[in-house]
């Protein structure tokens, strides 16, 4: 620090600075000195306490395996949950983006506010919920598949699958969780538009400037400036419905408290009725903050999730017809002498070869390749070796799912490993999709059913074979993990009609 007094003198006594200037700025080196060392002691501490667990070789012991870690990182990750410490910047940077978008809502929230949150939030995933959300996912995914008859009979047959996808989830969503017609799907939606452009902006933000990882640096931008922009349309949406629905609610309540006449039949109950009607054990509901900050996460978190499932499982589907067909005869014998082409509620548990081809693709290419858990406090493991409180582990959802060890012949597409007479040769966290523990994904149920319905509809009205994708001049395919996991330069399908009714109508 000697030095740097000198120059600074030197240099504040050239520009006639006044000596209140150069005490504060000495005091600004002093400051980010002693924060620069407490950083590096708290890294020397953690490398020292997690010594005792193997790890790849390290570039420097500053830099740790930054700069090695790939798209395929996961594969160095296979035998156990890794301890990075470094990684608690970046996932502390993930979580303040989506405290941003979604408050502070059960998807980052901790502690007993997380737990009374989880348990508000349930009931609206019950199965009889979701059972009032079949038609929904029935109507969107005919949008869809109309919008595709009409893309075919133009001659476009090889169509990227993300762009469609990911309108007619959010489609479906918006349906489920404000009983609102966007027709996303047909026509622009600024709603949607925002939702599309924040997913943008945050993968943007992560991995190509690390300037932006702070906020003072991050608002002043371009990129900032979309954001909030973007962010300000789904907020002031979310709060007008939420709004407007409430006033609703205690209107009828006043009505029906007046009146002696037995109550109307009430209509769908969507996410935002039943986040309204939910109370804890004290009476107490969710405030209108609350419920804005859940309905934004249900959206956020689910639209694009799903979104991959589906398109990934219509992918390996596409690459193996002889699996494709045994789906789609299993979905014609189940509507054989129906009126219409529509899944029902109970035809979902007659789908067990089509569930199994979604399963085995949510192992191949699960839509969040990783999870990660804080440690609250020291975690003794086997050997005597301990964990220290506030290391972050890194639970490689891909690597479990690619384990040799776990899994034979990882890398290959076999439906047979969730034949219900194989559960029993599987560990219990060897499938872990939807993650694990009290705190895995609270809307799986939710997003299994659509992916029944929409991949069974999808293989009943289409053949699918691989497509060629325009960037790349072939049919080639590479992973690409973002938010979730897509496909670099998108995923192609060449689709081709097959009911001459469907096709006929449209």
């Amino acid at each position: 620090m000697t030095l740097l007094h000198t120059v600074l003198a030197l240099v504040l006594s050239w520009t006639g600075l006044s000596s209140v200037l150069y005490i504060f700025s000495t005091g600004l080196f002093t400051v980010v000195a002693l924060w620069t060392a407490r950083l590096l002691l708290r890294h020397a501490w953690y490398t020292h306490k997690l010594s005792c667990f193997s790890k790849p070789q390290t570039r420097s012991w500053l830099l740790g395996h930054l700069g090695k870690v790939r798209h395929d990182h996961c594969q160095i990750f296979l035998n156990y949950p890794v301890l990075i410490e470094h990684r608690k910047y970046r996932k502390e940077l993930f979580l303040q983006t989506l405290f941003f978008l979604s408050g502070n809502s059960v998807l980052i929230s901790n502690g007993e506010v997380w737990s009374r949150k989880r348990r508000l939030l349930t009931p609206a995933f019950h199965f009889d919920i979701l059972k009032s959300y079949i038609a929904v996912f029935n109507s969107s995914a005919k949008t869809m598949h109309d919008k595709w008859c009409r893309l075919v009979a133009e001659g476009k047959t090889n169509l990227e699958m993300f762009d469609h996808v990911t309108l007619m989830t959010l489609d479906s969503l918006l349906k489920c969780a404000f009983s609102y017609d966007s027709n996303c799907q047909q026509s622009s939606s600024e709603y949607v538009s925002a939702i599309v452009e924040l997913s943008d902006l945050i993968i943007e933000r992560r991995e190509k400037n690390i300037l932006h990882h702070w906020d003072w640096i991050y608002w002043k931008t371009r990129q900032g400036e979309r954001f909030k922009q973007a962010l300000n349309t789904v907020h002031r949406f979310t709060r007008d419905v939420v709004e407007k629905r409430r006033t609703l609610l205690n209107q009828q309540r006043e009505t029906e408290a007046q009146s002696e006449i037995a109550p109307t039949a009430q209509k769908r109950k969507d996410f935002v009725d039943i986040l309204l009607l939910t109370k804890d054990e004290d009476g107490q509901g969710l405030t209108d903050e609350e419920m804005q900050a859940e309905a934004n996460t249900f959206m956020f978190a689910g639209h694009d999730t799903t979104a991959s499932a589906i398109c990934w499982t219509l992918y390996n589907l596409a690459r193996h017809e002889h699996y494709q067909e045994k789906c789609r005869q299993e979905v014609m014998d189940l509507i054989e002498g129906r009126d219409g082409q529509e899944i029902q509620w109970e035809d979902l548990s007659n789908l067990p070869f089509t569930t199994m081809c979604i399963k085995e693709s949510l192992r191949l290419h699960s839509p969040v390749q990783a999870v990660t858990r804080s440690y609250t406090q020291d975690m003794v493991l086997p050997g005597n070796r301990t964990v220290p409180a506030g290391t972050i582990c890194l639970v490689s959802i891909y690597g479990t799912h690619h384990n040799p060890t776990v899994w034979t012949n990882p890398h290959e597409y076999d439906p047979q490993r969730f034949d219900p007479s194989n559960k029993k040769s599987q560990t219990s966290h060897a499938f872990i999709p939807f993650s694990s523990g009290p705190r895995n994904c609270i809307g799986q149920k939710f997003a299994m059913v659509e992916l029944r319905v929409v991949v069974a509809l999808t293989l009943l009205r289409f053949r699918l074979t691989p497509g060629v994708n325009p960037e790349l001049g072939s049919s080639r395919v590479r992973r690409l993990p973002q938010l979730v996991l897509r496909a670099e330069g998108g995923l192609w399908l060449q689709l081709e009609p097959l009911n001459t009714i469907y096709v006929d109508a449209h």
